[in-house]
Formats: structure tokens, C-alpha cells, sequence
């Protein structure tokens, strides 16, 4: 019984964790949204452009960290389930579900991830003749971090829904097992 509670524990509380970063990464790309450079900061010499660095730069990076936190925590309380089960019981697989919200984990990951560093990219100092890209300057688009911060939500949400599939499945497995060996 206490293993079994020493177990539940050391799901939950990684879980928990893992959603707390989610969240503060959501929190983070909408105090970005706000925060970003406005077509009113851009300075326009007649030739050359210059945006001023934004608050949206620091907090941007800032929710980065923790949605990269978020999905290694969620993915290696995943995996450390999931080989945990595998050595118990050989027959163990992964179930579809889990490896569904995985894969939808990873990929609102990547874009999440893709989107933030150019967007942060973006509210960095564009001095005059430099600008962000070929010496151009360039505005983070109205809705992209809040763009970013729904696929945060997405992420943190399908890596726990893999994580918790996977034990519900294996509790479902011990049930049986006690009932066959009972009878």
C-alpha cells in the first residue's frame, strides 16, 4: 500500500510541476502579447528604420524556458512510466491514445517553439540600418504569442493526457491480473 501511494505520488507531484511551468508559459506569451512593440514605436527617418527593444523580448525568452521545461518534465515522467511498466511486465505497450497525444505534444511544441524565438527575435533593438532581418524592421504580428500561448496549452495538455493514459491503462492491467490469479 505505501509503494503504491509512494507511486501515485512521484506521477502526481512531477505532473503538477510540469503543468505550474505551462501555465506560467502561458501567463508569459500573453504579457508578451501586450507588451510588444506597436507600429507607434517604429521611428522612420525617412530611409532607415528603428525599433526600441521591448519588454516582450525578456519575457518572450522567459516563456521559453518554462515551455521547454514543461515538456521535458511531462515527457520524462512519460517515459520513466512507461519503461517502469515495460520491466514489471513484458507485455506492456504503450497505449494509442498516449502515443497520439505524444506525437500532438510535440508538434504543437515545435510551432510553439518556432513561433516564440521569432517573435522574441522580433521585439529585440532594430537600430537604424540593421533592422531584423536584411535591414529591414519588422513588427511581431498582432495574435502570434497569443497564438503561441495556445499551443502552450495544447502541449502541457496532451503530454499529461499521455502520461495519465498510461496509468490508467496499467492500473487497469494489475485489476485483471489480481482477478485471474483469484480465480
Amino acid at each position: 500500500m505505501e509503494s503504491h501511494v509512494r507511486c501515485k505520488f512521484s506521477v502526481i507531484f512531477p505532473n503538477i510541476i510540469s503543468i505550474s511551468f505551462g501555465i506560467v508559459s502561458f501567463s508569459l506569451c500573453i504579457a508578451s502579447e501586450i507588451m510588444r512593440n506597436k507600429t507607434k514605436d517604429l521611428r522612420w527617418n525617412g530611409k532607415l528604420c528603428y525599433l526600441p527593444s521591448s519588454q516582450a523580448f525578456g519575457l518572450g525568452i522567459a516563456a521559453l524556458v518554462c515551455l521547454f521545461l514543461a515538456q521535458i518534465i511531462g515527457n520524462c515522467i512519460l517515459f520513466k512510466n512507461s519503461c517502469s511498466r515495460r520491466k514489471r511486465n513484458a507485455q506492456y505497450k504503450i497505449p494509442v491514445i498516449a502515443k497520439l497525444l505524444l506525437l500532438i505534444s510535440w508538434v504543437s511544441f515545435g510551432i510553439a517553439i518556432i513561433m516564440l524565438i521569432a517573435a522574441t527575435s522580433m521585439n529585440r533593438v532594430q537600430p537604424y540600418g540593421v533592422g531584423w532581418l536584411n535591414g529591414e524592421c519588422y513588427l511581431v504580428k498582432r495574435g502570434t504569442y497569443a497564438g503561441s500561448a495556445i499551443l502552450v496549452l495544447a502541449t502541457v495538455g496532451s503530454v499529461i493526457g499521455s502520461t495519465l493514459s498510461t496509468i490508467k491503462t496499467n492500473q487497469a492491467d494489475q485489476g485483471s491480473k489480481i482477478h485471474e490469479q483469484m480465480g
